[in-house]
């Protein structure tokens, strides 16, 4: 012990912050801190800047779906993909306008599902327990923009460990930020 100071490290703490951004698309942020009242006014400042506001518990959460997920690049053999994956038991295959494929599963059978793709030689690029928007919500002009500085601007905050949206913004906006 030195100079006499005990630092007592507070113990992790883990909940989740929802709210509404830019255009009212809905934003639900896992943070892991050992400080909540610190970190909800962190949040709660940057939602503000950028034209949102915090939410009370269960005011978006409803709005997404916690899904297993598993991402396919594309040129993957849609059809033998989507036969493996449904017989593996997953609950739904989506093609993406790039070709990419992602593979749907219940978070209790993601593992399995993952195991029996990657035994069948359809081994995912990535895979991860995630939170998947139930509706999305479309958003252009200075909403999208806001929206994107929004996310960018929670994802830089240490005590937030992942952000999820409904928005949807189009590729063409992208490519203009």
């Amino acid at each position: 012990m030195r100079g006499g100071a005990i630092h007592a490290q507070g113990a992790a703490i883990r909940f989740r912050c929802e709210g509404y951004g830019p255009g009212g698309a809905a934003v639900l942020m896992e943070c892991l801190t050992d400080n909540r009242e610190r970190t909800v006014a962190r949040v709660r400042q940057i939602l503000q800047r950028y034209g949102g506001h915090i939410g009370a518990r269960g005011s978006v959460d409803y709005l997404f779906n916690h899904v297993g997920l598993l991402v396919y690049p594309p040129g993957t053999s849609e059809e033998r993909l989507i036969q493996s994956a449904l017989e593996a038991g997953a609950e739904d295959v989506v093609v993406s306008s790039d070709g990419s494929i992602e593979v749907l599963a219940d978070p209790l059978e993601f593992e399995t599902v993952r195991a029996l793709l990657v035994e069948s030689g359809s081994a995912p690029a990535f895979a991860e327990l995630t939170e998947r928007a139930a509706t999305p919500v479309p958003l252009s002009g200075d909403a999208a923009v806001g929206m994107l500085l929004l996310l960018e601007a929670l994802v830089d905050l240490d005590d937030v460990q992942n952000v999820y949206t409904n928005a949807e913004i189009s590729d063409e906006v992208l490519a203009r930020i």
